[in-house]
């Protein structure tokens, strides 16, 4: 007989009757734990989640209140509101049985019980707390997928060799769970090859969670992704939970990967190969499920070289490498992108059947496009918002421009001006490297990318 993957706990003070559970018990389920002293509960519920608790009304000799057994549900119940509980009673408490079911006990049984009875009860119960977790797990998902998810990505674009060869790629993948590491420069479409992949694999109908590490504030990323226990640190009012666990049994996107603390690489290592992960302030391990893309801009192999990035993590996520061209490498694709972003942006701004002439098409092939895909999105938005005629002209581009291309003529101290050819230039300069243009300019990656919003790179 296949055993139910369960974990159970029964507290009572009466040997015999712990004996009697537990032989019964573990006939049907993978683990049973049992405690003779009520006061040993909190210490096995912070090691363990447990999806039913068989708990005895009454600890001491002659007892038959059931104040004890009562105060201990409230307990169990604050630490873990997912947990079904279960009264165990003599025959003369079947009303304060009937009472703590109405404070939330799932059921109770009476000793002595009939064994098909008990059992049945005990797998009622399992199911309830299973599905109650499954509903938490649900509803977590869901917060922070409303605050992940954009509606608004669109499968690749191109027709290009070089867009064929990523697609081949991701077809050849996707189907296994394999970790995948994906390069290229900032604003390429890593996370859409990420999404492209979940999309076409067997986790496509699960969570697709996506966390973009170059944003949490180094003092938050191990709440962010582990999760928290109430009471972990001061602001902690409630269980928080992570990326790790909301995203198991789907796929797990880790954008910036190269920004991950080099403390914190060894436990996202450790939950890699343990499949199991920790909430702060917890000693309870959780199990996941997920399966790893990680996307960067930077070059893992050298900073494994000057130990800012783990070799042992680097072969844990690059199980297969997909490197997504820079656009400049593949001009060809700019007027498919380009009907794409018209076509999305024209109907939003209520400018009617806008044209792209050819001769801008032209113009927009033969310029760098040092912010890439999302450089371009970001152009055609801002041109169709100042256009006033039925084609859109190279005017609306601001950057079609020699000065804006990467030689600023002197005459103009405009300090917008000034600041985005900087930008524009310093990323050039580093191929679309964001963290180096950000520690050449003098700034943050935060700052700078709040300054490629502005202007539109």
């Amino acid at each position: 007989m296949t055993l139910t993957k369960g974990k159970i706990l029964v507290v009572d003070d009466d040997p015999h009757i712990i004996l009697s559970l537990q032989t019964l018990l573990e006939q049907h389920y993978t683990q049973i734990r049992t405690l003779k002293d009520a006061r040993g509960i909190p210490g096995q519920m912070a090691e363990e989640n447990f999806d039913v608790i068989l708990l005895d009304m009454n600890f001491r000799p002659g007892e038959t209140s059931g104040e004890e057994g009562m105060k201990w549900l409230h307990r169990i119940q604050e630490a873990d509101a997912s947990v079904s509980v279960i009264m165990i009673t003599a025959y003369g408490g079947v009303n304060i049985a009937v009472e703590a079911i109405k404070i939330g006990a799932v059921d109770f049984v009476v000793k002595p019980w009939q064994n098909d009875k008990l059992l049945s009860t005990v797998s009622a119960a399992f199911r309830l707390s299973k599905s109650k977790r499954a509903l938490d797990r649900h509803r977590s998902r869901e917060r922070i997928l409303g605050s992940t998810i954009d509606n608004q990505f669109a499968g690749l674009i191109g027709d290009s060799p070089a867009i064929r060869n990523v697609l081949e790629q991701v077809e050849k993948v996707a189907g296994t769970d394999a970790n995948v590491l994906i390069l290229g420069e900032n604003g390429t479409g890593k996370e859409l090859v990420a999404r492209e992949i979940h999309r076409r694999s067997s986790r496509r109908d699960e969570v697709f969670i996506s966390v973009d590490l170059g944003s949490i504030s180094e003092t938050l990323f191990e709440s962010e992704l582990f999760g928290h226990s109430k009471g972990a640190f001061t602001d902690a009012h409630q269980d928080h939970t992570g990326r790790f666990e909301a995203a198991s049994g789907g796929t797990l996107f880790f954008d910036e990967i190269g920004n991950l603390p080099m403390p914190l690489q060894a436990k996202i290592l450790s939950a890699l190969q343990n499949r199991k992960i920790f909430r702060v302030g917890s000693t309870k391990p959780v199990e996941i499920d997920i399966r790893l893309v990680c996307a960067t801009n930077q070059v893992l192999r050298q900073m494994v070289a000057d130990g800012s990035f783990r070799q042992d993590l680097l072969y844990r996520i690059n199980t297969v490498e997909i490197e997504i061209p820079p656009l400049r490498e593949r001009a060809g694709d700019i007027p498919l992108l380009a009907d794409f972003f018209l076509a999305k942006y024209a109907p939003k701004y209520r400018k009617g059947n806008l044209q792209m002439p050819a001769y801008v098409l032209k113009k927009l092939q033969k310029f760098d496009w040092p912010g890439n895909v999302r450089e371009l999105q970001h152009a055609i938005e801002r041109a169709v918002i100042m256009s006033d005629g039925k084609s859109l002209k190279a005017s609306d581009f601001l950057f079609l421009t020699e000065s804006d291309q990467g030689t600023h003529t002197g005459e103009d101290y405009n300090l917008e001006n000034l600041e985005k050819w900087a930008i524009h230039n310093c990323l050039k300069k580093n191929g679309g490297n964001v963290t180096r243009a950000a520690a050449e300019l003098g700034l943050t990656r935060g700052a700078l990318y709040r300054r490629m919003e502005k202007h539109g790179i």
